[in-house]
Formats: C-alpha cells, structure tokens, sequence
C-alpha cells in the first residue's frame, strides 16, 4: 500500500511540472503587449487614408466555393497607417490585415476569404476596419449569390 501511494504522489508531480513546464505564460504576455502598443500607437499617431476597394461583388459562385478578395486602400498621410483589427460581421467570411504598418504613399492590402459551403442565397457581408486612419475606414462590403449545387444522379 505504501508503495502505491508513493508511485501516486511521483505521477502527480511529474503531472504538474509538465504542465507548469508546458504552459508558456511569457508568450502570451508579449501577445498581449504587442496587441496593447499597437492600439496606442493608432491612437497617438493618427494618419489620413484612400480606401480604393469598399465593395466587392463576387456575383456568382455554388455552394462550397471559397470567394477570395483583397480590398486595397492607400495611406494618404504621413505617419505609418497601423491595422489594428479587422474583423467580419460572420464567421464564414475570414478577414486577414496587413502585420507591419503601411507607410506614408504605400497601398494596402485587407484579404478576405469567404467559405460559401452552407450559405445558399444572397450574400450580404461586411467587414469593420479598426486602425490609425482619421476619418475611420467605412465598412467594406462583400456581396453576391450563392447557387445550390445540381444534385448528379444518374437515371436509367
């Protein structure tokens, strides 16, 4: 009996110094930091920008197709322009912002991807912008049809 509590207290140490030893805690720190510097910068530094792509229509696709885009815009100031989120009005519609700021003259990029499987119908989506631009970036919409697939069966 003694050995087997004494086996017991040895896995539950090892249990907890993996996960201790697991856990990165210092990378979600920095995650966190950086997320923070980059909103103060955006609101200590603000620039003007050129939104050259505010709508997209993607017309048709079939149900399942992937739609991709890049709505472009263009840093009109002369500080850096920094993306600080960019987020869509649905979970099918995956938006990706540029990581480094845009300087001063530079054009930009916003690449949205989005999953048409399940979404039959007219599309409506829009995508919010937050960053150093004043006046803010207007939503950028994505619109379209989806077309449901033929269903292939074969009669005999």
């Amino acid at each position: 009996m003694q050995k087997i509590k004494t086996v017991k207290k040895y896995i539950l140490i090892l249990l907890v110094a993996s996960t201790i030893v697991s856990c990165d805690v210092r990378r979600k720190d920095k995650i966190a930091d950086d997320s923070e510097a980059q909103k103060i910068l955006a609101l200590k530094d603000s620039t003007t920008v050129q939104i050259i792509d505010t709508a997209y229509n993607f017309k048709s696709v079939t149900d399942g197709e992937k739609v991709i885009y890049s709505y472009r815009f263009k840093n009109t100031g002369t500080k850096p322009l920094v993306i600080v989120e960019a987020t869509a009005s649905c979970g099918c519609t995956v938006p990706q912002k540029p990581e480094k700021p845009i300087l001063p003259g530079e054009t930009g990029f916003i690449k949205i991807v989005f999953d048409s499987k399940g979404r039959v119908g007219e599309a409506y989506k829009t995508i919010t912008v937050k960053s150093n631009a004043k006046p803010e970036f207007p939503p950028l919409i994505l619109t379209g049809n989806v077309i449901a697939k033929e269903k292939s069966g074969l009669t005999h």
